[in-house]
């Protein structure tokens, strides 16, 4: 059951995160956009915009799982989310290092979203068992406790500090001296916005103005909730918010939320505004959306195709710019990752955004290919990319 609204949200979510991904691959390494003291506002805003990208996906991949029953008895559904899981993390460790690295030394692997999805389908595989209450209560519970744990290190944990850094606080899990493995993306707030997303699944068995009621009531709840606890200044973020002597950097430092792990006042910002987008795209789909409608439909297509476009990109561009390209295929410590970039590298900001919209425009017919090929063929394992 596929719902137009959802696919259109999904489809202008992973365009703009491509934005994000261009930047990492052709901006500089060494910046820090969201560093008040080091960043620009222009590099803030490039950053800050591309916040709202993955808590969209864990909600989606929660509320397309809900909506999957439609055609799926719950043991299928349950089975379908383990086996899908497992596919995340393998497509992870495997397919995606090598897209961002094209290396297989295994030097440097940074661990990031689709394990994080994958572990996130696997525990909604449980969690589908319990009543539509009780999953709500589980994730209200993780998204808005989790940051009462931010005082608790993973270096008090011994020998099972790696579990907690799985768990919680990014940190590295493996070093080996030659082979290092960092979690970027703790698990358990994830798996609370996955579980709440399939809770959001239900409204789509309601009738069409009940549903937009409840998503224009909770979007602006969720973000009336964040001015309120973020002007608080007290709980839900680890980074407290400071008044400059600009006001524009006032509200970059306002918004400036955690997002390794995502902190509640993180996910309040991102998705009350995704609970409004739907709302305002369930009426209609602007024809200027349409190319994203279709890419929304093949999301994790586009997700896989636009990493190795972008490191193609960029071993071209080194080949072109200094005549050597071995740069492009070594990472050997964090600091290089997801490649040893050559003295002078990082493109300004306007370069970056023509990068991204080139990358959108090369990719938009194949995910429109594929996306047809999808829609006419039956086959199992479509449903697994």
């Amino acid at each position: 059951m596929r719902i137009q609204s959802i696919d259109l949200v999904r489809g202008v979510i992973i365009i703009i995160m491509a934005l994000d991904h261009v930047h990492d691959f052709f901006g500089d390494l060494t910046a820090r956009p969201t560093d008040l003291a080091r960043t620009t506002a222009a590099l803030f805003f490039t950053r800050w915009i591309t916040n709202i990208c993955a808590p969209v996906f864990f909600l989606l991949t929660g509320t397309s799982a809900y909506l999957t029953l439609a055609r799926m008895s719950k043991r299928e559904l349950s089975r379908y989310l383990f086996t899908r899981g497992l596919w995340l993390i393998f497509l992870e460790v495997v397919v995606m290092r090598f897209a961002l690295q094209f290396n297989f030394d295994y030097h440097v692997t940074i661990i990031t979203v689709l394990w994080a999805l994958g572990w996130a389908m696997i525990a909604l595989a449980a969690l589908i068992w319990l009543p539509t209450w009780a999953i709500a209560l589980f994730g209200i519970i993780l998204l808005a406790g989790h940051n009462a744990l931010d005082g608790v290190r993973a270096n008090v944990f011994g020998k099972f500090a790696p579990l907690w850094s799985v768990l919680h606080e990014p940190g590295v899990i493996i070093n080996g001296g030659q082979s290092v493995v960092f979690i970027a993306y703790p698990l358990i707030p994830w798996i609370a916005v996955t579980a709440l997303g399939y809770v959001l699944g239900a409204s789509y068995r309601w009738s069409a103005e009940r549903r937009q009621v409840l998503l224009l009531s909770l979007g602006a709840g969720l973000v009336a909730a964040f001015l309120a606890l973020r002007f608080l200044n007290i709980y839900g973020d680890p980074l407290r918010w400071s008044r400059y002597d600009s006001p524009l950097w006032t509200v970059m430092s306002f918004i400036n939320t955690t997002k390794y792990p995502p902190s509640l006042l993180f996910l309040l910002m991102t998705l009350g505004p995704v609970l409004l987008l739907l709302r305002s795209f369930e009426s209609r789909v602007p024809r200027v959306f349409a190319p994203a409608l279709i890419i929304g439909k093949v999301p994790l297509f586009f997700y896989v195709l636009h990493f190795f476009l972008i490191h193609l990109l960029a071993v071209a561009a080194s080949y072109l710019r200094y005549g050597e390209v071995s740069e492009m295929f070594q990472s050997p410590d964090l600091g290089h990752f997801p490649f040893s970039q050559p003295p002078g590298w990082g493109a300004s900001l306007a370069v970056v955004y023509l990068l991204w919209l080139a990358v959108v425009l090369l990719t938009f017919p194949i995910c429109r290919w594929y996306a047809n090929v999808k829609r006419s063929r039956t086959d199992w394992w479509f449903s697994y990319l």
